[in-house]
């Protein structure tokens, strides 16, 4: 939907815009959902997927599912909460920066969620997203969408849903000062200053954006329900949880895996730069060796066990600079991943 005249709305960082018109999706593409979602068939979704992209629409990585959050990290996630859980406690489900919506769809398959939440930065990103969810589902499949751009959470406060499962899978990286984040994909990888304090922990280690989400999902959480924040694991373990237990939940490592880095010349020369201004360092693999350490381990399990294979890889670690150097003579450079459960104190 277009509009004409500039308008103003408050973008999911809580900084106020000026955007002339809102972008139309540009795109469809198709996705073979089974192979996707390494799945025999899709009982809830549609088998063959039409996945409408605005031009800020993060591309789902349907030629390198090691490089696809979705298809490594959040649909395996999901499919073993919904075992841990139950059915019931995972029906209301949001996706926190949706992006094209593929993770709410993994949702609806995995999770069997029936009421969805979604919200990005942008009303076209959300608009298309929205499109893409009631657009790929089984006939049968009777979904509830609520849906807004806008500061986070803060868009599906009208609805008075309260969720079960809230995903978040946020950026990371500064904004660079000279870069405009409504254009192209730069909403995607790029975050601009927060103005809620953020203590200095998670700022150094490039987790404002997470940090304020967890503060705010308290809000939006039914009873007994939880955040999941997928999150590279380019810092060490005990940041990630220290985070959760700041915002006042209760941290659980829940899964843990490894998957390879997207856009790697352009991520690992950021992270290299933000390091050698003094922040992290950030941690970084060669690809063969995390294929290594997690060969044959359950994401789960891996999660149970997190620590000690953090430990185990310490030795092949690269810090930002040194994954990049080696990016640069073709290594192929990835990282962990965890998925960190947040819930409120019993």
């Amino acid at each position: 939907m277009g509009l004409d005249p500039p308008t103003q709305h408050k973008d999911c960082f809580g900084m106020a815009q000026q955007t002339a018109s809102i972008a139309r999706p540009l795109q469809t593409i198709p996705v073979d959902a089974a192979a996707f979602f390494r799945i025999a068939h899709p009982y809830r979704i549609a088998p063959r997927l039409g996945i409408a992209l605005s031009d800020r629409s993060y591309l789902p990585r349907t030629d390198d599912l090691e490089a696809d959050w979705v298809a490594t990290v959040a649909a395996p996630a999901f499919a073993r909460l919904r075992q841990a859980r139950g059915a019931e406690r995972c029906r209301r489900f949001c996706a926190l920066g949706t992006g094209s919506g593929m993770d709410a769809l993994a949702a609806i398959e995995f999770l069997g969620a029936d009421v969805v939440g979604l919200t990005d930065l942008f009303p076209d990103v959300v608009d298309a997203a929205a499109a893409n969810v009631a657009g790929n589902l089984r006939p049968d499949t009777n979904v509830r969408i609520h849906s807004g751009a806008g500061d986070l959470l803060e868009p599906l406060r009208h609805s008075g849903v309260r969720f079960d499962i809230i995903y978040e899978n946020l950026p990371n990286l500064p904004l660079a000062d000279d870069a405009r984040l409504e254009h192209s994909q730069t909403s995607s990888g790029f975050v601009p200053p927060r103005p809620e304090p953020v203590p200095k922990l998670f700022q150094d280690n490039l987790l404002a954006l997470h940090t304020v989400a967890l503060k705010q999902a308290r809000d939006y959480l039914a009873p007994g329900g939880a955040v999941l924040s997928t999150l590279g694991g380019r810092v060490p373990l005990s940041v990630i949880t220290a985070m959760a237990t700041h915002a006042g939940l209760t941290p659980d490592i829940f899964t843990y895996t490894w998957k390879a880095q997207v856009d790697a010349d352009a991520m690992l020369t950021s992270y290299a730069a933000w390091q050698q201004r003094g922040l992290g360092p950030f941690h970084f693999y060669l690809v063969e060796d995390l294929r290594r350490a997690f060969d044959k381990i359950d994401p789960v399990e891996a999660g149970q066990r997190a620590e000690d294979i953090e430990h185990l890889l310490a030795p092949k670690r690269l810090d930002a600079v040194a994954a990049l150097a080696a990016h640069r003579t073709g290594a192929r450079i990835g990282h962990t991943v965890a998925v960190l459960k947040s819930e409120l104190p019993q």
